[in-house]
């Protein structure tokens, strides 16, 4: 089932989410669910907070970049209960988009190597090193679950630029191609 993403301006986008045990009501169907939201809406990474689910839990599958990442053609993964314990080397810029902040893209820094533990969707614990547009498309998700957004990363002069941008994204007032959740849409 295709579930709605929450907008920018929702309160569950900044709430510091949960872990969750294996009894979770649902895993499975929520895990599938959060993968058919994911490819409904063009991305390659959704973390439970923009589902309006305030748990530790990441779905990612990154091949669309794999042209340009080969390493990235077949990472599918979900990664529950993660914490980032390093993040390492020498900060690089990439252009970086939210399924939760559409038509908004942004250079952000990041550093292109993260040793990561978490459980997968067998509830197995997994202890691992991740690089490049992995290890980035990981810290993205990775920040929702600590309510952080991309946005939060850029200079204060670039987020005084993009405020009335955010406002209509808040408001609605813009077109995307998938179910989303306004919080700050007026009632007709």
């Amino acid at each position: 089932m295709i579930l709605p993403i929450v907008a920018y301006g929702h309160p569950n986008l900044r709430k510091k989410a949960v872990p969750i045990t294996a009894d979770f009501p649902d895993l499975k169907k929520l895990t599938a669910d959060m993968f058919d939201t994911m490819y409904s809406s063009n991305g390659v990474g959704l973390a439970a907070p923009q589902i309006n689910q305030s748990i530790r839990m990441i779905v990612i599958d990154t091949s669309p970049y794999s042209d340009d990442y080969p390493d990235a053609g077949n990472f599918k993964t979900v990664l529950i209960n993660p914490q980032i314990l390093s993040e390492e080397g020498e900060e690089w810029l990439f252009n970086e988009g939210c399924l939760s902040v559409p038509e908004i893209r942004e250079d952000i820094n990041r550093r292109p190597q993260i040793h990561i533990t978490y459980y997968d969707e067998n509830f197995s614990f997994q202890d691992k090193n991740f690089s490049g547009i992995i290890a980035r498309v990981i810290q993205h998700e990775y920040d929702h679950l600590e309510g952080i957004l991309f946005v939060d990363r850029l200079s204060s002069l670039k987020k005084m630029l993009l405020k009335r941008k955010l406002s209509d994204i808040s408001k609605g007032n813009i077109k995307v191609k998938y179910k989303m959740i306004f919080p700050n849409q007026k009632k007709h």
